[in-house]
């Protein structure tokens, strides 16, 4: 049985698509002045929760390289910020 997970950021493929929609909305220029604000902020958050992603796979990769010329998983913790 599946549980969902409460309060929960969307997967790095999600938040994408999720930018890509508000600029995209901001591109057309028919929202108001509060509108354009809010979608703003919200892209701003969205930058930082893919870009932190970005960084932990990133990490992830380098780990996995570096094992002696070997590839082999190490448990990744992402920094709390």
């Amino acid at each position: 049985m599946k549980t969902e997970k409460k309060n929960e950021e969307p997967g790095f493929e999600a938040a994408l698509k999720l930018l890509e929609k508000i600029v995209s909305e901001m591109e057309g220029s028919e929202l108001s002045l509060d509108e354009m604000m809010a979608r703003f902020e919200e892209g701003g958050k969205l930058v930082q929760y893919c870009s932190a992603r970005l960084n932990e796979v990133e990490k992830k990769i380098e780990k996995l390289v570096q094992k002696g010329g070997k590839l082999e998983t190490v448990p990744f913790e992402a920094e709390k910020e």
